[in-house]
């Protein structure tokens, strides 16, 4: 029995998969072939023959505690890596629609379940709610790039219900509301303008912040975002206008952890620890080697950072789901705060939704028994009203 519990199996696995990419964007292995890591949680006496499904766009979390409970819990989770695992530097999020398709027909295919309901995890609300919303209406047949990526054609099974759980908006949104506004020169990052340096402990604005330097710092951080696509694009351009479409071109993104929040408390309140954020210090995290978007390429740059470009929107795809809604938020979450619960439980169109709190709960619940207990309740609860417990 794994994880030293009798109340349920880990069973890991392995989802082969075919991808006709003109290039090998995954190391290593047959150009054509790759494989998603998996991990089955499977309860000694399992609540139904359902499986709750989590995926994160670079994956991570099967050890989590919430992924961990659920299975205690007597409901069957399956935990499944997309074919970025640990390295979203060339991730297209559109690919990794795909993979959660893939996940979702293993799971009725070869383990027979009947239904699936998405743990939307983290960075895997946007990616689940963007997921469902292509499964129930597929329209993408390109990525931002250009590249094909037909969505239309992949047969994309609809999961059953969704549970957004301390989720963010988008990586593109969350990354442009995490950058450093102050950065004028993406080749030289120590050319800044100091008003707009959050580090500088000479900057006239300081927290709390006024309303009229947030919004100066919210518009340079959308600017700054909207450079590097252009770049992005234009790079690209020119690869093809040399004759190599194919060609990629790696780059560093830095300064990407200095979002006024996590200095000031009053933006976005919520419980969350002050000049503090999930990675820790900010100000370190600002250029350290975890960063979001830190080591990126043009065509996953487009795809999953950028502001305009990226399909996958949390928000525009929550509202055109059809399936029932629970979403979740921790008040005193360091990585997805308030606004974000809200944006993406205000954006699905429907009423069969519902929005809960669990007080003083963090990211990701290490050591805080109580409001992980409190998480799997909800869930529990959720669950059997909607008919996905026997």
């Amino acid at each position: 029995m794994g994880d030293g519990s009798k109340s349920y199996e880990r069973i890991p696995y392995l989802i082969f998969y075919q991808d006709k990419s003109p290039f090998k964007e995954t190391y290593a292995g047959p150009l054509d072939y790759g494989a998603l890591k998996a991990h089955h949680l499977k309860p000694a006496q399992p609540k139904s023959n359902n499986v709750i499904l989590f995926m994160h766009p670079i994956g991570g979390g099967e050890y989590l505690p919430m992924v961990v409970a659920l299975a205690k819990a007597g409901f069957p989770v399956i935990y499944c890596q997309s074919r970025y695992a640990g390295n979203d530097s060339a991730l297209i999020m559109e690919k990794v629609a795909i993979d959660m398709a893939n996940c979702i027909r293993h799971a009725k295919a070869e383990f027979g379940y009947e239904n699936v309901i998405l743990a939307a995890w983290s960075g895997g609300g946007s990616l689940s709610l963007f997921y469902q919303s292509q499964a129930e209406n597929p329209t993408i047949t390109e990525t931002p790039a250009g590249d094909s990526v037909d969505l239309t054609i992949q047969g994309l099974i609809p999961a059953d219900g969704i549970m957004v759980l301390a989720a963010h908006v988008s990586r593109a949104h969350t990354l442009t509301e995490w950058l450093d506004a102050s950065i004028l020169d993406e080749s030289n990052p120590d050319n800044k303008d100091p008003e707009l340096d959050l580090y500088n402990p000479n900057n006239p604005n300081q927290p709390p912040y006024s309303e009229e330097f947030l919004q100066r710092y919210r518009a340079a951080q959308i600017a700054r975002n909207r450079k590097i696509s252009a770049w992005a694009k234009a790079k690209l351009e020119g690869l093809k206008a040399k004759g190599r479409p194919n060609d990629e071109f790696g780059f560093v993104v830095h300064g990407t952890m200095a979002d006024p929040r996590w200095l000031d408390p009053s933006v976005d309140p919520n419980d969350r620890r002050e000049n503090w954020c999930f990675l820790g210090d900010p100000q370190v995290v600002n250029n350290g080697p975890v960063g979001l978007a830190r080591f990126s390429t043009l065509r996953s740059w487009l795809s999953q950072w950028s502001y305009d470009d990226s399909n996958a929107d949390g928000v525009a795809a929550a509202a055109k789901v059809s399936v029932p809604v629970m979403v979740v938020g921790n008040s005193a979450d360091d990585a997805c705060t308030p606004s974000h619960t809200h944006r993406l439980f205000n954006a699905v169109r429907h009423e069969d939704k519902e929005l809960h709190e669990i007080k003083g709960a963090t990211h990701y619940y290490f050591g805080q028994p109580e409001q992980l207990k409190e998480a799997v309740a909800l869930c529990a609860d959720w669950l059997g009203r909607k008919g996905f417990v026997d």
